[in-house]
């Protein structure tokens, strides 16, 4: 009886041993959508709330995310279990909708047109406003959250694909709940980033103390760390959905061989993205000239 329950333990120690193996691999896979995308994306969906709303704000959408996960972990699992080509269908999927989000970034960015920008702070609302505002954003955060999960979890899933199904489930579930609790506490401390700065300049005896220079400092990185969180994750998108090309297509993996995986996964990654992005532009521009016709 004892040995027997040696014998389960030993069990018990070899798969968190596998789990611990590969759930470092999954999220060196997903770690540029959470760096980069995912953390980027949440940030900017995060700000622009009055002070004392960020964090409650932040909450409501960090409890989306968890629900997100909740219904596409399941999901996952089923398809893994009795449909893997699925899995691997996503994930090719999933990829060239990166690179499509990647090229998209760079063609804004290469081709700037105004996006409309609400604020709570630019005048008085009323309370009624401030929460139509809010669910509106909160809405629209857990929807992309939604996106960006799928993204992850597929992800995660895919270096696991040879393993059983415990070990998957372990794994996957890991790297989900890392992306939720990581990246939404990263958020966190980024949106308050500029509140603290104030404290500290208001808090400051002298206009050249140190914690008033601090103050600054916070009060115009926050901006900053935003738009270069931004920068990393487009080079992130792309490098993350060529890296899914390279790995799942042999005939790309052979084709680009010779060159060093990052830039391979790049150019594949950029290939795709600007051929996804032509393409669908060309789709809207002739769907919206039929409508206009009509």
């Amino acid at each position: 009886m004892a040995s027997g329950f040696f014998a389960l333990l030993d069990d018990i120690a070899m798969l968190m041993d596998d789990v611990a193996a590969m759930s470092k691999i999954a999220t060196k896979k997903t770690a540029g959508i959470l760096g980069g995308d995912d953390l980027a994306v949440n940030a900017e969906k995060a700000s622009g709330f009055v002070s004392s709303r960020e964090i409650p704000v932040l909450w409501a959408i960090t409890k989306g995310s968890f629900i997100n996960k909740l219904i596409i972990l399941p999901l996952a699992f089923l398809l893994s279990a009795f449909l893997p080509i699925a899995v691997t269908i996503i994930l090719i999927l999933g990829a060239i909708y990166l690179a499509y989000e990647g090229a998209e970034k760079i063609y804004e960015y290469a081709f700037p047109h105004e996006h409309p920008k609400a604020h709570l702070e630019s005048k008085e609302y009323t309370e009624e406003e401030i929460l139509t505002f809010e669910k509106e954003k909160i809405k629209s955060a857990i929807f992309t959250d939604f996106i960006l999960s799928v993204e992850i979890v597929i992800i995660a899933l895919g270096t696991v694909l040879g393993e059983d199904i415990t070990t998957q489930i372990l794994v996957v579930s890991f790297v989900a709940i890392v992306a939720t609790i990581g990246v939404y506490g990263i958020v966190a401390l980024i949106v308050r980033m500029d509140d603290l700065g104030y404290r500290l300049i208001k808090a400051s005896k002298s206009e050249k103390s140190f914690t008033k220079t601090l103050g600054q400092l916070l009060v115009k990185a926050l901006p900053l760390i935003i738009k270069g969180l931004a920068i990393v994750g487009t080079i992130a998108l792309l490098l993350v959905a060529g890296g899914i090309f390279l790995h799942n297509i042999e005939y790309l993996h052979d084709l680009l061989h010779s060159l060093p995986s990052i830039v391979a996964e790049f150019l594949v990654g950029l290939a795709v993205g600007i051929i996804t992005l032509v393409i669908i532009k060309a789709f809207k521009k002739v769907f919206l000239s039929k409508k206009s016709v009509s």
